[in-house]
């Protein structure tokens, strides 16, 4: 009987500072998305898939992090004297979600050092790798069904979005085969944010993962690769060729909602997009942003 996947893995060791001078003192990942950090979604998308086990790599000056997952009892004493279960519901959320754990990156040499840091953690078995500049709507499928697929094809997972061919060198595209799905396609090669002319395809990895615990052996036996950091593109390369019976790479399609906040363009339409479908805030905000921009185009 294969063992479920419980333990997720999010790196969060970066500097943010396309976000300066707001993370300048503050982790990006606690940059508020609407009214709660960014993290938060990322960590509640892995409970709502059935991991429960989440360990964060961090770095210096990450402790916002930490705190925001753990109890805050002077707060929620405060909040119970006055009565306010409401905002005490979402203090305690957070604080309730998964059992966190922490541990830091040390040097920063990459995303695929970050992920090597989790091995002890994790151990040999899968575990899911997921991303904080990505926030996947959490009413789309994408991370259940990549588990799903690891589980059924004994194989690492990535998740592919197809996206304009002129946006391509901002991500690592893959080369790709057909599978009996239409939705699934293996994965014989990545080449990391090509020229439009040479890209391999429009399919863009984005920032979801499932592997096997094979990569752990790969990684540490990955150079540094572009930047002068070890890249987990390098390892997938090495794991797609399948070369140590690692089960090859395959890749999900996503066609749902994605929302990026990894630069602040995007993070502004993605704070947005959002609030628009909160039912709180989705009516008013419709209607002033139709009188806004109507206006705009009188400028």
């Amino acid at each position: 009987m294969t063992q479920r996947i419980t333990k997720a893995v999010i790196p969060a060791a970066g500097l943010g500072t396309r976000f300066l001078p707001a993370t300048k003192a503050m982790p990006k990942e606690m940059l508020p998305v609407v009214d709660k950090p960014a993290i938060q979604y990322v960590v509640e998308e892995a409970v709502a898939a059935g991991l429960t086990d989440v360990l964060m790599i961090t770095g210096r000056n990450k402790n916002a992090l930490e705190n925001h997952f753990d109890r805050v009892a002077e707060l929620e004493a405060t909040l119970e004297r006055k009565g306010d279960t409401a905002k005490l519901q979402k203090v305690n959320e957070s604080t309730d979600l998964a059992d966190m754990h922490y541990v830091r990156q040390g040097d920063p040499l990459g995303l695929g050092h970050a992920v090597h840091r989790a091995h002890m953690h994790v151990g040999d078995e899968p575990f899911a790798v997921l991303l904080g500049d990505d926030i996947i709507d959490a009413r789309d499928e994408l991370l259940t069904r990549m588990l799903d697929e690891q589980v059924k094809r004994d194989a690492s997972i990535v998740a592919l979005l197809e996206v304009d061919p002129d946006q391509i060198h901002l991500y690592g595209a893959a080369a790709v085969e057909v599978t009996d799905d239409p939705d699934v396609v293996r994965i014989t090669g990545l080449v990391e944010k090509p020229a439009k002319e040479v890209a391999p395809s429009n399919y863009a990895v984005i920032g979801r993962y499932v592997l096997k615990p094979e990569v752990f052996g790969v990684l540490a036996e990955t150079p540094p690769g572009k930047g002068g950091e070890i890249q987990l593109t390098d390892a997938l390369m090495t794991m797609a060729e399948d070369v140590a019976g690692t089960g090859g790479v395959y890749g999900v399609v996503f066609r749902g909602r994605r929302y990026d906040t990894g630069d602040k363009l995007d993070y502004i339409k993605a704070v947005i997009q959002l609030a628009v479908d909160r039912d709180d805030l989705g009516a008013e905000l419709r209607a002033w942003l139709i009188d806004y921009t109507a206006g705009l185009e009188t400028h």
